[in-house]
């Protein structure tokens, strides 16, 4: 199935059993720039047949997640559970068409026959026992057994494909045994469900983790006894830690929405995410746009990328700065209300585009705005070691100088300031420092004639007036 041929069809399929890290969501954002690309189809398809681990709580973090980073999907989401009577028809259809078969060979028999395999150097499989061929004697039908049933995979010959990321990849019929498609009580299995999803769904591309080659062959098998060509496959390789491990909920993987709740943007994780696996040149900040015009899967790695926290930092402190002042504040708005600190007095927008060239998420931000909308509160110790008998007689010359500014802006601000350091024959810092304090209740802010011109006038009068 080619693009010239077939409407580009894509999918993301994940299973709902727990929260949803960076290396799954990049399985969604991929297929969904290749759709978006080519002005195809973007499927959200839930795998939901384990059901003992399967929830609609799990479902909601998959859909929240996906929502956050704009990957907005054109069908779905589907739900595999659902879906049932359509499988056991095609199982029947299978079993009809000589592609499937029922085995009663029991867990307890299977078990055996798996250890004396591996007592004997060989690959544990299953042997066959019950797949008819021309001639063969059958064994007795074991009474009140219910059967699996097993697909009945060709026996000579090779099975491959051309991958997008990985080039050709050929495998042995005879090193796949006949996979169980349905189990005992009729319910179908992933790997059969796949394939009728993809073929029903008229999936044109397959984009997904490397875990799923080895699913591939016997995928692709299923396939043409249905009567289908498979889709074109990119399998895409493993996302690292910072330690060179998988990334995995096992292995310290974070939620996505744990970056969205720490004030991660979605065009920066977008962004990062992107170049975790493909390029476009030595492109290292592009916007989604460019990203959707760009993205082929000619430009996929075939190496593992590996997570890098601060280089997310640094994308999303890109994304932070660019943002306009009105956007900008109304994104930190609700990291500053979880702060419990009320907006009054200072403007936010003019406040959050100030600091954010000290910040690398809205988190930050909003962390230090909290110098404009609460009480401040110095060090003690602090505040004595830096307000010095000289410090305080020039701070009481300066309010007194700002107090009759006849504009209350930076320049003004500043130029009082240096005014005052003349006067008093200091330097900035002796003077700088413990007016931070006095006014914000930190050490280190921006330049402080900016950061001053933000407060009202009688608030600066009212927090220097403990010097007198």
């Amino acid at each position: 199935m080619s693009a010239t041929i077939a409407p580009i069809r894509t999918r993301f399929a994940p299973s709902p059993t727990g929260f949803i890290h960076l290396g799954n969501i990049r399985s969604a954002l991929y297929p969904w720039a290749f759709a978006r690309h080519h002005g195809g189809t973007f499927i959200l398809r839930v795998e939901d047949t384990d059901t003992e681990r399967s929830t609609q709580e799990a479902v909601k973090v998959i859909i929240d997640s996906m929502d956050w980073m704009g990957l907005h999907y054109d069908e779905g989401p589907y739900y595999q559970m659902q879906r049932m009577e359509r499988y056991r028809a095609v199982l029947d259809q299978l079993v009809e068409g000589g592609h499937a078969y029922p085995c009663y060979m029991s867990t307890s028999e299977l078990d055996a026959l798996r250890e004396r395999q591996m007592a004997g150097g060989l690959k544990p499989r299953y042997d066959g026992t019950w797949r008819p061929e021309p001639g063969k004697a059958l064994p007795e039908v074991p009474a009140g057994v219910q059967p699996v049933l097993r697909f009945r995979t060709p026996a000579q010959g090779s099975v491959g494909w051309d991958d997008k990321v990985k080039g050709r990849v050929d495998f042995a019929n005879d090193e796949l045994d006949d996979l169980v498609i349905a189990r005992p009580d009729g319910t179908p299995t992933y790997n059969f469900c796949v394939v009728v999803d993809d073929i029903d769904m008229r999936i044109s591309h397959v984009i997904r983790g490397d875990d799923h080659v080895n699913n591939t062959p016997r995928q692709i098998h299923i396939f043409r006894a249905l009567g289908h060509e498979p889709p074109v496959y990119a399998h895409l390789p493993t996302v690292l830690n910072e330690q060179g491990d998988k990334l995995s909920k096992r292995n310290g993987a974070r939620s996505v929405l744990q970056y969205r709740d720490e004030g991660y943007l979605a065009d920066a994780m977008v962004n990062y995410l992107a170049r975790l696996g493909w390029s476009h040149g030595d492109a290292e900040i592009f916007t989604r746009e460019q990203f959707v015009q760009w993205f082929d899967l000619e430009h996929l790695g075939r190496s593992a990328a590996q997570f890098d926290g601060e280089k997310l930092k640094w994308v999303n402190a890109h994304y932070l700065r660019a943002l306009a002042p009105a956007d900008l504040a109304q994104q930190v708005r609700p990291f500053l209300q979880r702060l419990g600190l009320r907006e009054q007095g200072v403007d936010l927008a003019a406040a959050a585009t100030l600091l954010r060239e000290r910040a690398h998420t809205l988190l930050d931000v909003a962390q230090l705005c909290g110098m404009f909308y609460a009480e401040p509160e110095p060090d003690a110790d602090l505040l004595l070691q830096h307000l010095t008998p000289a410090a305080r007689a020039a701070i009481l010359d300066l309010r007194s100088v700002l107090q009759a500014l006849p504009v209350w802006e930076a320049p003004a601000i500043a130029a009082a300031m240096k005014q005052i350091l003349g006067t008093h024959q200091l330097k900035m810092p002796q003077v700088a420092m413990p007016l931070r304090l006095l006014v914000t209740g930190r050490l280190h802010t921006p330049s402080l004639d900016a950061v001053l011109a933000l407060f009202s006038r009688d608030t600066v009068m009212h927090r220097l007036a403990s010097v007198a």
